[in-house]
Order: structure tokens, then C-alpha cells, then sequence
């Protein structure tokens, strides 16, 4: 099976669906990554005169996360970052279209609606425009993950509750994601902020609690084509 990581930053691809991505690769599916905004731009401190080093940098993490996962490709697409929505949506979702009609996933991944980061929820919208159900078009199912520090931190009534309704078991690829993760040291933070290692091993584990296993992660069906 084909399979598309849609995802807006450098590390949301491995917080939100990594233990899956390993899971897929050991079953012999081929997995595809597109990383839509450059990660970096927004921060305070960021030096325009040597931020090209920085981006650079970023996007060789990014693939040697990715890479410890067995991710067939990825590619970055250096849409502003945390102002996606100052883009047309239909610029982002022409080249989500364009990678669709390349590859032609049978399953894609991406962001909540509900999430806190604007990038998040203009990806969402985008990727749906893009798997809209037009005869013969390649995806038959369409999934959203959460991403720790983004989706919780979403105030209830403001936007849709994160409830999941499909689980994976990754109790057997949870080291892997892990380990991905330690190549983004540079986006990690110290517990108790959620994106810190051990409350990403916390959510895995509270994720398998609810099923019954070691670890999984979580997702909200968006469809389902049999």
C-alpha cells in the first residue's frame, strides 16, 4: 500500500502518526512525507542573515528522522511558517493535488481540525480539498492525528474536540518514534511541556491503555471508501 504524510512542520510528522509511519514500513508498505511549511521563520530570534544555514540544517534532520523509519521519501515545501494562512488555499492545495496524482496514496495522514496552530488547520482544509472524492481518485482513507502542544492546547468551544475514534497499536514501533524524535532535538523541550520525550511516551501509553495495549497512537476517521 501507498501511503502520504501531510504535515505542516519539521517533527509534526513523527509526533503525530511516527509509531504508525514504522508500522507501515515493516508491513512492507511504501510511505511518502511532505513537510508543507519551513518550520523556522516564526520564532523570535530567528536571523534572517543566517537563517538559510538554519533552514538547511532543519530539512537534513528532517529527512535523517524520517529516514530512521524506513520513509521511502520527503519532501519540504517552505510555505511561511505559522502564516500558511496568508497563502491562497488553493496554492497549498494544488501541490497536495499535484503529489496525490504522482503517487496515488491509498491512505493519507494529516493534522485535526481543532488544532491550536493556524498551519495545522489550513492543512487540514487543504488535504480534504485535495482527497475530495472525485471518480477514481487514489485515496480510500483519509486519517487525522493529534500532535502534542498544538491539539490539546486548543480551548474547548473554540474549535472540534480532538475525540478519537481509530487506534493503532505501535507498542512494537514506539522505540522507533522515539528515536526519530531524538534526531529533532532542537524542537523538543524539557517535561513537563507536552512536547517533551517522555510526555510524547505518555500519550503513547495512555493512547494503548485505552485499547489495551503497551502503546498506540490515535486518530479521528475522516473517511472510509471499501
Amino acid at each position: 500500500m501507498k501511503v502520504l504524510v501531510v504535515a505542516a512542520h519539521p517533527d509534526d510528522e513523527i509526533l503525530g502518526c511516527g509509531g504508525v509511519m514504522a508500522r507501515h514500513v515493516g508491513d512492507g508498505d511504501e510511505v511518502h512525507v511532505m513537510i508543507m511549511a519551513e518550520g523556522l521563520t516564526s520564532r523570535s530570534g530567528f536571523d534572517t542573515a543566517t537563517g538559510k544555514e538554519e533552514l538547511a540544517a532543519l530539512a537534513r534532520v528532517a529527512k535523517a528522522a524520517n529516514g530512521r523509519l524506513g520513509v521511502t521519501e520527503v519532501s519540504l515545501h517552505g510555505f511561511p511558517d505559522n502564516r500558511m494562512d496568508s497563502v491562497d488555499r488553493l496554492d497549498v492545495t494544488k501541490v497536495i493535488e499535484e503529489k496525490i496524482a504522482s503517487f496515488a496514496p491509498a491512505l493519507v495522514y494529516t493534522h485535526h481540525a481543532g488544532d491550536m496552530n493556524i498551519d495545522h488547520r489550513v492543512l487540514h482544509d487543504a488535504v480534504n480539498t485535495a482527497c475530495r472524492s472525485t471518480p477514481g481518485h487514489p485515496v480510500r482513507t483519509l486519517l487525522y492525528f493529534e500532535v502534542p502542544s498544538s491539539t490539546e492546547w486548543q480551548i474547548p468551544g473554540s474549535a472540534p474536540v480532538f475525540a478519537p475514534t481509530w487506534f493503532v497499536d505501535i507498542s512494537a514501533t514506539l522505540d522507533a518514534k522515539l528515536a526519530a524524535l531524538h534526531e529533532y532535538q532542537s524542537e523538543m523541550r524539557d517535561w513537563p511541556h507536552p512536547r517533551s520525550y517522555k510526555a510524547v511516551e505518555h500519550l503513547a501509553r495512555w493512547r494503548g491503555a485505552t485499547i489495551g495495549a503497551d502503546a498506540a497512537e490515535s486518530f479521528i476517521l475522516g473517511r472510509l471508501v471499501r
